[in-house]
């Protein structure tokens, strides 16, 4: 965040934790891991954390803990205190414990490191001094602070530039900016992608299916040093979370981590909650819930998976993508487009702005029958539940402000068990009734 939009409460507050971060640091010098990108970066640390996990004491950042308050609190191992004096008491009572007495203190630290604005990655690799950095890509997020996408990878790059020369930074050998922060590192260059660049590279990928004809996650070789090493990711349906477990694999080969370990313990990888998550429904069928967020890019990928995995119907569900400017109409238009390329069976509508592009969906060879058009996510939710079938696949997606894990509650087989598969769950989201953006 930029300083000059703080409160002086707020400045006061982030330098009291840097410094009570730096203590813990030094006092039980932790393997300090530093992920970055624009996105991709809580799916790294889920995958390296599951590797590393099987041999080593490891600490992740939970929540959105990836800033200036978030990171020193999870160096110190506390939740924030909120606007409560007596919470941050507790926190400052929790980093006594931790200083004074010998404490079982992780061995290896993973830290999101976000950014929105130019010098905050300076900021943050100032204390946190990461021994290992991982960069997942450089997109256009964040864009109105930088200004352009070189602007954004070299305050991405400002972590690797810190690594010291007997550490190692994990690149992806798919992304021209990434690949630009080599040249910009003193530190040992691991690379992973699909590309024949690549030191871990995926390859030949293949959706599974169980017995009953269950999506049963997806399947890829992996070619490093001329070997060929199958892994199979069960939970995972969407191709660029691979990207995900490559880098946990070159990460682990640098705490001799055995490939093959590896590959093992990422058969439980899964995604975040609201992210490409296969999720058991009501009357025998399944839904991929993809409700964390929507943009044009990460709805066309969605589709593209639904269009490759079999199922008896495929119903899309999709609401509106926010915040895309001049973009929004074209890029609502380029999803009712992928909708009726996809062929999918049923097509609802949540929100103004998908509505008024599915109105063009038959110009595109897609029965306006098959359209069913909402204001709301409920009303929408209530509507899917009638019209599905056994065997039916069902892809929701939208983004934050349309609520769209509202709808995935009210189809899922197991509704009970909302608040630790679904986005949004907290008691402070349970408040936010949806409106209308």
């Amino acid at each position: 965040m930029n300083q000059g939009m703080k409160s002086r409460k707020l400045k006061i507050l982030e330098s009291v934790l840097r410094l009570m971060a730096t203590v813990v640091l030094k006092r039980h010098n932790p393997i300090v891991i530093g992920i970055t990108g624009s996105v991709g970066k809580t799916s790294a640390k889920e995958a390296i954390h599951l590797v590393l996990s099987k041999k080593f004491k490891v600490r992740k950042s939970e929540k959105n803990y990836n800033n200036e308050i978030g990171i020193p609190l999870t160096i110190i191992g506390a939740e924030t205190g909120g606007r409560s004096l007596f919470l941050w008491a507790g926190v400052f009572l929790k980093w006594l414990y931790v200083i004074i007495f010998h404490v079982k203190y992780p061995q290896v630290i993973i830290l999101e490191l976000g950014i929105d604005r130019p010098g905050d990655m300076k900021y943050l690799a100032s204390f946190v001094r990461p021994s290992i950095g991982v960069v997942t890509n450089v997109s256009s997020s964040h864009i109105e602070f930088f200004g352009s996408l070189e602007k954004i990878a070299r305050e991405k790059g400002v972590l690797v530039e810190n690594l010291p020369s007997n550490s190692f930074a994990i690149l992806n050998a798919d992304d021209p900016n990434v690949m630009e922060m080599e040249k910009r590192t003193r530190a040992n260059v691991l690379t992973y992608g699909f590309s024949e660049a690549a030191m871990f590279r995926a390859d030949v990928i293949v959706y599974n299916y169980d017995d009953n004809q269950k999506p049963d996650g997806i399947s890829f070789k992996l070619d490093h040093e001329g070997s060929n090493i199958p892994v199979r990711l069960r939970h995972i349906l969407a191709p660029h979370q691979i990207y995900s477990a490559l880098s946990a694999i070159a990460l682990g080969t640098t705490f001799k981590i055995n490939i093959l370990d590896a590959a093992i313990a990422l058969e439980e990888f899964r995604s975040p909650q609201g992210r490409m998550n296969l999720l058991p429904g009501i009357k025998n069928t399944h839904l991929i819930d993809d409700t964390y967020n929507a943009s044009p890019v990460s709805t066309l990928a969605a589709l593209e998976v639904l269009d490759k995995l079999g199922a008896k119907r495929k119903i899309a569900v999709l609401g509106d993508m926010l915040e895309l400017g001049e973009e929004a109409e074209n890029g609502h238009r380029q999803v009712c487009k992928k909708v009726a390329e996809i062929d999918a069976d049923i097509f609802v509508v949540v929100g103004k702005r998908m509505k008024k592009a599915a109105k063009e969906v038959s110009n595109f060879g897609f029965p306006e029958k098959k359209v069913f058009v909402f204001d709301d996510p409920e009303s929408a939710g209530r509507k899917v539940q009638e019209i599905m079938h056994e065997g039916d696949l069902v892809l929701v997606k939208g983004s934050q402000g349309m609520r769209m894990e509202k709808i995935v509650e009210e189809i899922m087989a197991e509704p009970l068990r909302a608040q630790k598969l679904l986005c949004r769950q907290s008691k402070d989201w349970k408040k936010i009734g949806f409106a209308k953006p």
